[in-house]
Order: structure tokens, then C-alpha cells, then sequence
């Protein structure tokens, strides 16, 4: 699967939904992964499932923090296509929300908790 993302540039199994990032490949994810080490930008992974009622009721919640929270970047892994990457992230309950910052997961928010999800990404974001 691969999909346009800005300025018309293609990108191999992932995509970018408002400004979500969406990695299908565990490959592609690393890849991105390592990069994000090397700048001190908040990262928010939300850990989903397409199956999962929470995750769903928080997509309109997480685009609105992520159009709003530009200094932030937002990615979104499903469990079921990057299993190994949820169990290296400790996931074990969705949704669940990993903050890291230069590869290190400094906190995390688990379950359809909008208002501690807002809480701590001002927290971090600085």
C-alpha cells in the first residue's frame, strides 16, 4: 500500500491522514523511528485497532490535537499489522498513547482519556 503525503512525494506503506502519520511497515517505522532520534520533537504514538471502539471514538480527538499541537508529531500504529513494534512499546491495552522524545518514552496515557491525553502532551511538548 502506498500513498501520497505532501508535496506529492510517495511513500511506501504508509500514510498521512490530516497531520497523523500512519506506518504499515515495520521497516518504514524503524526507519522513521531512528530518525526521530536525532531531534528533540514530542512524538505521540497511538497504539490502535480497527476493531477497537475506544480507538475509533478518539480519531476525531487526536486530529483536533494534531492540527492543534503543530509542534507535536502524531503517529498511528495499528497492533494487528506491527505486533512486534506494540510488544517493544510494552502495549498491552487499546488505545494506549506512548509519548517519546529522542527515542525514550518519557509517559503514556492509556484508554480513550481525552482530557489527561491534552494534559500531558502540553506537558511534554516544551
Amino acid at each position: 500500500m502506498g500513498s501520497t503525503i505532501s508535496n506529492n512525494k510517495k511513500v511506501e506503506d504508509s500514510d498521512l491522514i490530516s497531520s497523523i502519520m500512519s506506518f504499515h511497515s515495520k521497516d518504514l517505522w524503524k526507519t522513521h523511528f531512528t530518525a526521530s532520534k536525532q531531534t528533540n520533537k514530542l512524538m505521540v504514538i497511538d497504539f490502535t485497532a480497527t476493531w477497537c471502539g475506544p480507538c475509533r471514538s478518539m480519531e476525531p480527538t487526536l486530529k483536533e490535537f494534531a492540527d492543534k499541537y503543530t509542534d507535536v508529531e502524531f503517529v498511528k500504529l495499528d497492533v494487528d499489522e506491527l505486533p512486534d513494534v506494540a510488544m517493544e512499546f510494552g502495549v498491552q491495552a487499546m488505545p494506549s498513547f506512548v509519548f517519546v522524545r529522542k527515542g525514550e518514552v518519557i509517559d503514556r496515557v492509556i484508554g480513550a482519556r481525552k482530557e489527561e491525553l491534552k494534559n500531558k502532551i502540553e506537558k511534554h511538548r516544551n
